[in-house]
């Protein structure tokens, strides 16, 4: 039933999804599958694990500008059909632009079966947005006059997503942004806008039990934004005695990617992975960094087994 399910949502995603915008706009992750609550406001866990966990990523390194991103999340159950949550990314692009999103989510579970679960979630919050252009070096001779001046703004905004889940698989569709915001108006006559567009992603798992020592776990994760090509991710993890897991993956056009994360005690784990670009940016970067720590504890404040949360899948 969950292959089945992963097949026609994913079908039905490509045929539905036709925009037209700029570009991709949102920051990207290579461990995704442990970054959900960020990505999908409808996440959901069972059980009564609090759930803590931060990721940063540098990406293309060595290049001018590159981007930097740092995303923190708590997600908490409350009842056993209601989930809350609360998330701050922080992405910023060289010393110029610095955009902070901060988000409250919250989360009602239904069951629609033996051992199947949607969630239907909301987010709602602010984005911060900053730039700072003293010192820029321009490449052309005439500066464009969008850039004359510092920002300094903030954006409310909402999200919404719903995520199916199982025993051993889940699927999720959301949009985190819904409102479109412009960063940059019209001054002194010249259009300048700079919009932030709606994004959409799809992401799901699944687990094989190879045996008691190994499961394979299947991932991926598709993000749409008007204009842009469609970005693919798939990803491929092995979990080896529920302590070490390795994966690789792949970004379609983009990147291929190793990953690997570590029981450190029954309550943390933390991982790396690293991109290596594919793409004509290859020339300029040595490749992208990504590292994240999780937490996992009961609503007593006792530390409870990483292989009791979700986030397993």
């Amino acid at each position: 039933m969950g292959i089945r399910i992963l097949k026609y949502t994913l079908h039905s995603f490509l045929l539905l999804i036709g925009l037209s915008s700029v570009a991709q706009q949102d920051p990207q992750y290579t461990q995704y599958m442990y970054n959900m609550s960020v990505i999908n406001p409808a996440y959901a866990t069972e059980g009564d694990l609090i759930n803590v966990g931060a990721l940063y990523r540098s990406q293309w390194v060595g290049t001018v500008g590159a981007p930097n991103t740092g995303s923190l999340f708590v997600h908490v159950p409350l009842q056993e059909k209601i989930q809350v949550g609360l998330s701050v990314i922080n992405d910023q692009i060289g010393n110029v632009v610095n955009e902070t999103n901060v988000y409250a989510d919250f989360a009602y579970i239904l069951p629609v079966g033996t051992n199947t679960k949607l969630s239907l979630g909301v987010k709602a919050g602010a984005t911060f947005f900053n730039t700072n252009f003293n010192g820029f070096v321009y490449s052309d001779d005439l500066p464009d006059p969008a850039f004359a001046n510092n920002l300094s703004k903030t954006f409310p905004n909402i999200g919404a997503g719903a995520y199916l889940f199982g025993t051993n698989y889940y699927v999720g569709f959301s949009a985190p942004n819904l409102l479109n915001s412009k960063h940059l108006e019209n001054d002194s006559g010249i259009v300048a806008n700079g919009v932030e567009d709606l994004h959409f992603f799809l992401t799901a798992g699944y687990v094989f039990d190879i045996n008691e020592q190994l499961k394979l776990k299947p991932a991926f994760m598709t993000k749409s934004v008007a204009g842009a090509p469609l970005s693919i991710d798939l990803t491929a993890n092995v979990l080896i005695n529920n302590v070490l897991e390795v994966g690789a993956g792949y970004r379609f056009d983009d990147a291929i990617t190793g990953l690997a994360n570590f029981r450190v005690s029954p309550s943390m784990r933390i991982g790396y992975a690293y991109d290596y670009t594919l793409s004509n940016l290859g020339q300029f970067n040595s490749g992208s960094h990504e590292i994240m720590i999780l937490f996992d504890i009961d609503t007593l404040g006792k530390p409870k087994g990483y292989d009791k949360s979700p986030r397993f899948f």
